[in-house]
């Protein structure tokens, strides 16, 4: 065995000869991205199988962890530099020899075109495929909207592409993406097909045919894309592509493809993605902790069996942890453990895990009645009753029983952690972990840091959110922390709108065209009424008399309407559908008669700037007072814990690309006719009269 003589011997592509059938292997650490370098070295090599007569076949593959796992995110918002990928990927096709991919880890993006080039596909049982651009608001670029269906058909192309979604091996073998799995070594059994295919026809995924769809089906298969994306304008986009593509020869659909691309690469929500995809790489990256090491943590204890302390058990059985659960009673904890079994067996249902592997989880998660039992945990997170007092008696029993270094957590969504920290003789051993609902789901984490928090303890949270696979984002202390300060001032703008002449299905209209999920009388709902009223009594003695205060969901709460849970809160649910109540609507249009106030047809652009102005307002204090350090900070827990929609960037990276000029102006119409009840955020001010930006 010899390697190609050639100066690819000291890149990132290598052709290592092993008659007949050659190795061409990536090695472009971590992912082997198709960096410049590898592009060139693998477009070198393709020519040299092509014109080596001792070469009869090829395969391709990468070292490593993965295969090509998409682009060299360096050379993101770069000028192209050649050979560029479709150039190199139609020189695979087109290669005279078989060319077999031999796939691991993740073949994503330009990985995965790169292997739908080749004339056949093996892949590791554990390998995953998939074109991720339009999270990135692009569309494919080297072929994947054509090709792509050539080998799976129009319906599964349509899901994967729009999607972005990643599938596993298994799948793609049903799906006809690949050909056949490896039975344990990868490129033995590649190189034995890549022999197979020798002298053979060669299958050049560009030629196969696609059998078209009828046009209501393409019809509706494009407004279903339309629909879940929520504003987003790639998904359409390459859903258009991959359907002409049973009409289009391939070089013709490439060329749509890559005028498309080009198209959304200069366009604002693509760019607003990337700066999300950055974001939530760099939140993780914290100034002075670069040196310090996480605490060990392998044995967890939950306080709590609630819906909190049940998803925050399941997320972390799910990551491998050694779970102990405990509540104050036999009835509380047997409840708990059935609530906690119960969304297993909904996973197993619905086919996202299986049998053995719910069966394998559960045994991680142990129960006991009483704290005593969690004196040999690394790390332990109460998740009981919104009560500050409830959490520091709490705080203090636990600082009895541990030992020494154990961290102590709070999943607190408002309460001063500091007065729950000075409960204990351990202070710098207190953080926040805030897990938002469902905690096993839901991605964002934010690790709320006190006066005293040990650095280490900061460190810890940031190594564990990685292993939870959550999007962790560091915080100080202050009422509500970042997202849940910033949700309730733009839910009070919302009850301002409602007292003026809005409707709480108008207002929640508005935002879920505005690109949220739902909105905020929607979530209020699912959450659950009673939690902010709580909060509300809670604050009642500290609020400014001066403050316009909107009393409808105290009234909502009073005659026992909770949301969802109770049948009825700002909606009345039947059957679990969502209606509008003649209940509320008599509530609201009370309210604003108790104001005195002459309701008016509230336009859905008025709605819609009038909460991006409270949000983008509150932030400004939030990084005024440094809560958090970076503009960044609030854009990520903003998208990932509140919807905020991800093609916007956040509130304060879009506030950038509009500029503040628009929210400025309703924030000073709007403190002109209310004076007092609109506050209109100095910081927010200051920054705009200066002319700063968010992200210089």
């Amino acid at each position: 065995m010899t390697d190609m003589a050639s100066a690819n011997d000291a890149g990132p592509v290598r052709l290592v000869r092993n008659a007949p059938v050659a190795v061409i292997e990536i090695d472009n650490p971590p992912v082997n991205a198709t960096s410049q370098a590898v592009r060139a070295g693998l477009l070198a090599a393709i020519r040299e199988v092509d014109r080596d007569p001792q070469i009869s076949a090829a395969v391709i593959a990468c070292a490593g962890r993965t295969f090509v796992a998409g682009a060299d995110i360096r050379e993101f918002g770069q000028p192209p530099q050649e050979p560029h990928l479709p150039d190199v990927i139609n020189a695979i096709e087109a290669c005279s020899k078989p060319v077999v991919a031999a796939v691991h880890g993740t073949a994503l993006g330009g990985g995965c075109e790169i292997a739908l080039a080749c004339h056949a596909r093996v892949a590791d049982p554990g390998a995953g495929f998939g074109l991720p651009e339009v999270k990135l608001g692009l569309v494919p670029g080297a072929g994947g909207t054509q090709r792509l269906p050539r080998l799976v058909g129009l319906e599964a192309a349509l899901d994967l592409v729009t999607s972005g979604r990643t599938v596993k091996a298994a799948e793609a073998l049903r799906l006809g993406l690949i050909d056949r799995l490896s039975s344990g070594d990868l490129r033995r059994d590649a190189m034995e097909l890549a022999r197979e295919l020798i002298d053979q026809p060669l299958r050049r995924t560009g030629e196969l045919n696609v059998d078209a769809m009828n046009a209501e089906a393409a019809s509706e298969g494009g407004a279903d894309v339309r629909r879940k994306a929520r504003g987003a304008e790639a998904p359409g986009r390459a859903a258009e592509l991959v359907l002409l593509s049973a009409s289009l020869p391939l070089q013709d659909g490439m060329a749509r493809e890559r005028e498309t691309f080009l198209e959304l690469r200069a366009s604002r929500q693509s760019a607003a993605l990337r700066h999300a995809f950055f974001a939530e790489r760099e939140v993780t990256r914290l100034p002075g902790l670069d040196s310090i090491e996480p605490r060990p943590v392998q044995k967890i204890g939950i306080v709590g069996a609630g819906t909190m302390g049940s998803g925050i058990a399941i997320a972390f059985a799910d990551a491998g942890f050694d779970v102990k659960v405990v509540e104050t009673g036999e009835q509380a904890l047997a409840a708990g453990q059935a609530r906690i079994t119960e969304v297993y067996d909904k996973q197993v249902a619905s086919g996202r895990i299986t049998a053995a592997a719910r069966d394998e989880r559960l045994r991680t998660i142990g129960y006991a009645v009483g704290i005593s039992s969690l004196s040999d945990r690394d790390l332990v997170i109460e998740a009981v009753f919104e009560d500050l007092d409830v959490k520091r008696v709490l705080f203090r029993d636990l600082d009895a029983i541990l030992p020494p270094g154990t961290v102590l957590a709070t999943n607190t969504s408002y309460l001063d952690i500091n007065l729950i920290a000075a409960a204990t003789s351990r202070p710098a051993d207190v953080v926040g972990l805030h897990f938002f609902s469902p905690a096993n789901v839901m991605k964002l984490l934010e690790i709320v840091r006190t006066d005293r928090t040990a650095p280490d303890v900061i460190a810890t949270g940031l190594s564990l959110a990685k292993r939870l696979r959550k999007i962790p984002v560091v915080c100080r202390v202050c009422d509500g922390f970042v997202g849940n300060r910033i949700l309730s001032r733009y839910r009070l703008q919302a009850e301002y709108l409602l007292e003026e002449g809005a409707l709480p299905h108008e207002v929640d209209a508005a935002l879920e065209a505005f690109g949220f999920p739902m909105g905020p009388f929607a979530v209020s709902d699912l959450a659950g009424l009673d939690i902010a009223w709580a909060r509300r009594k809670r604050l009642a003695p500290t609020r400014d008399p001066r403050e316009r205060y909107v009393d409808i969901a105290d009234r909502l709460c009073e005659a026992g309407r909770f949301g969802r849970k109770t049948g009825a809160g700002w909606y009345r649910y039947t059957g679990g559908k969502r209606q509008v109540d003649p209940f509320v609507t008599e509530l609201v249009e009370e309210a604003s008669r108790r104001r005195g106030l002459t309701r008016r047809s509230v336009p859905a652009e008025e709605i819609q700037s009038r909460i991006r102005a409270a949000i983008v307002n509150e932030a400004c204090k939030i990084l005024d007072e440094r809560i958090v350090e970076r503009p960044l900070d609030v854009d990520v827990v903003m998208m990932h814990g509140y919807g905020y929609p991800a093609w916007r960037g956040g509130p304060l990276f879009e506030a950038d690309t509009v500029g503040l000029g628009p929210i400025l102006d309703t924030v000073q119409e709007r403190a002109e006719r209310d004076g007092p009840g609109w506050d209109p955020a100095d910081g927010l001010v200051s920054r705009a009269a200066s002319g700063a930006t968010f992200y210089p």
